[in-house]
């Protein structure tokens, strides 16, 4: 199938430069809404979903596929392999810029820069040198909510992931998103992103790379930033004065005033 049907991908604008924009979990392509203004005019916008969220092709999704990160990586290469005029920008939010990760390691040359909101290569706490903000009991107690009750569970996450500042909007906005999804795959999905590991992909990282963290993350602490800056050789942290785990979504000007800097840095 082609992966610009599969992936329901939208193109805005035009440029030199191209960027990627990747969701995370329980999202779509929809909670860019509030940054693509702020990227309107700086280049050629690509967005897309995730297969078995959003509008994509749900006839295209297979469990085996799609129970590890790696099978939304290929997916990320093919819908890339349709832009490679140029090497492109991507946007990649919490496990987006995972998949992001791994798609740029596999295929270097289809990438100029990375640039990851709110990621977390490891959302598992390993002492004494890594804390990833959860232990392995309370993500199984996650799962286990999205098996009792589903609708629970997403109203329950939702403002969590927002952050306690966010607006009602954006909270409504990231719950009906969530409820949205076939239980399902939102199972396997979340499986996939709370229970991998990707720190030793950080290394081999080799396109310049934003790490954007709030301060007040539930989802992603500090630590997990500086921990991606510690360990991603040509990487630059920048700590936004914000509660959540959706700064793309509650501090757009703040991101794309981030990534412009990082981009295209002052003389």
């Amino acid at each position: 199938m082609d992966a610009l049907k599969r992936n329901n991908v939208h193109v805005i604008g035009e440029g030199e430069r191209t960027f990627l924009l990747a969701h995370g979990f329980g999202c779509d392509q929809n909670m860019w809404q509030f940054l693509v203004p702020q990227l309107t005019g700086h280049g050629r916008l690509v967005l897309f979903d995730f297969v078995g969220s959003g509008r994509s092709d749900i006839s295209a999704y297979s469990s085996e596929r799609y129970s590890q990160l790696d099978g939304y990586a290929r997916d990320v290469l093919e819908v890339m392999a349709h832009f490679a005029d140029t090497p492109a920008v991507f946007v990649g939010h919490s496990v987006g810029a995972s998949i992001g990760m791994i798609a740029a390691d596999r295929q270097p040359e289809l990438f100029s820069h990375l640039a990851l909101v709110c990621p977390s290569p490891c959302f598992i706490n390993d002492p004494p040198d890594y804390e990833g903000g959860f232990e392995r009991s309370d993500l199984e107690e996650l799962i286990d909510l999205m098996d009792q009750n589903y609708i629970g569970w997403a109203e329950y996450l939702a403002p969590l992931v927002a952050g306690a500042d966010a607006d009602q909007e954006i909270v409504g906005t990231l719950s009906g998103s969530f409820c949205s999804t076939d239980p399902i795959i939102a199972r396997n999905f979340a499986m996939a992103t709370f229970f991998s590991d990707q720190r030793a992909l950080l290394p081999r990282i080799r396109q310049p790379s934003l790490i954007l963290q709030s301060r007040t993350d539930t989802l992603a602490p500090v630590a997990v930033g500086r921990y991606m800056q510690q360990q991603i050789p040509n990487s630059h942290l920048v700590e936004v004065d914000a509660m959540g785990h959706c700064l793309h979504m509650t501090h757009p000007q703040q991101v794309s005033r981030a990534l412009a800097q990082f981009l295209d840095p002052a003389p």
